[in-house]
């Protein structure tokens, strides 16, 4: 069956990134019809736009997108475009894997990491309702705020004063809760940890656990805890592999699936997705490293592993486990790998991005 898909090759590293993931993934067998689309900052300087229309209409098109990393611009509009494409796309989960693979360089010596971090991508502090210091809107919201019958009030004036707010509902809480509960289903997975801050923020955070609690009833087959969010990134660090989906507000996601890269050895190593109800994009977590850009020098991992998530999205489970088996045989035996995944980061026998994916490739076909 084939299969539609965007490519959005990005910029700085990021068309070099694209093109290696591209290779590795066809090398799979499975029939992808690529719809190649350009985003980023060369595209602005030429449209005046980092993410032309083209590109979102490709998208709901298609209903799938592999992105390669693309530079924030300043000042153009929206935060950035990953966050414009969660909210126009409806992505309201954000999906990282963080698993270590024997090879990779970490500065932990517990390597026993194999967990999911299932983060809500469109409430919570990322929702972007804020009110900066010294604007009159914001002395008329801390006014409002003091006048309500509460003992709760804002001490400092508006002049002084920023204010963001932290909106979270039940029914984006029992979406993602859900969602985490099915990816754990349909994996193979025993055990959904909710990590929340509801001993101080009683009323967003609590909510959440609220919900999470009795969404977990309707799933008797897999085992529910919960954890406070500071004590989590604790336990992480000291017996990560008593872990094994955790589901989160938007910001702590954001905190803990970094903590987790950190575990595996770093943003090189973790891929990503963000999925919603009429598609999903997949995305390496990195940045574009534009003082790389044209050195075929990037470890192209992340992306590669994101094609692992797309092709497993897309049903071609059989290939996913291919890809992703080779990929770890190649960084096993750490011979044809870029500079990052050496012991020592001069080892002159490093090898470049495409060189990588070549082995990449070798592999899968020695699997097929």
């Amino acid at each position: 069956m084939a299969h539609e898909v965007t490519l959005i090759t990005g910029d700085g590293t990021g068309p070099e990134l694209a093109q290696a993931a591209r290779k590795c993934i066809d090398a799979t067998g499975v029939d992808i019809r690529w719809d190649v689309q350009e985003a980023g900052v060369e595209v602005m300087e030429r449209l005046g736009t980092p993410l032309p229309d083209s590109v979102i209409e490709s998208i709901r098109r298609t209903r799938c997108a592999l992105k390669a990393p693309i530079t924030t611009p300043v000042g153009t509009g929206f935060r950035s475009i990953n966050v414009f494409l969660r909210q126009e796309l409806g992505l309201f989960a954000c999906v990282r894997p963080c698993k270590y693979y024997p090879g990779v360089r970490t500065f932990f010596s517990n390597t026993k990491v194999d967990l999911v971090i299932v983060r809500e991508n469109t409430e919570d502090l990322y929702a972007g309702v804020e009110f900066p210091a010294g604007q009159p809107e914001t002395s008329q919201l801390i006014e409002f705020i003091n006048s309500l019958p509460s003992d709760r009030k804002i001490k400092t004036d508006g002049s002084q004063t920023g204010i963001s707010i932290k909106p979270i509902s039940v029914s984006g809480s029992e979406r993602i809760v859900r969602f985490a509960f099915d990816y754990a289903r349909r994996h193979g997975r025993r055990k959904v940890t909710a990590v929340h801050k509801a001993n101080i923020m009683k009323h967003t955070d609590g909510l959440f656990l609220e919900t999470a609690r009795r969404v977990a009833a309707d799933y008797p087959d897999i085992e529910f805890e919960d954890r406070i969010v500071d004590n989590m990134c604790m336990q992480l660090v000291q017996k990560p592999e008593l872990y094994d989906v955790l589901v989160l507000p938007n910001l702590y996601g954001d905190i803990v699936s970094d903590l987790g890269a950190g575990l595996i050895g770093g943003l090189g190593i973790a891929p990503g997705a963000n999925i919603g109800p009429d598609g999903a994009v997949f995305e390496a977590t990195h940045g574009s490293a534009p003082k790389y850009k044209g050195l075929n020098k990037v470890n192209p991992t992340a992306l590669v592993l994101s094609g692992v998530l797309m092709l497993d999205y897309l049903g071609e489970t059989e290939a996913a486990r291919r890809l992703e088996q080779a990929v770890a045989d190649v960084i096993a035996e750490g011979k044809y790998v870029t500079y990052d995944l050496k012991p020592n980061r001069d080892d002159p026998t490093a090898v470049g991005t495409q060189e990588m994916a070549d082995a990449i490739c070798r592999r899968v076909h020695e699997l097929s």
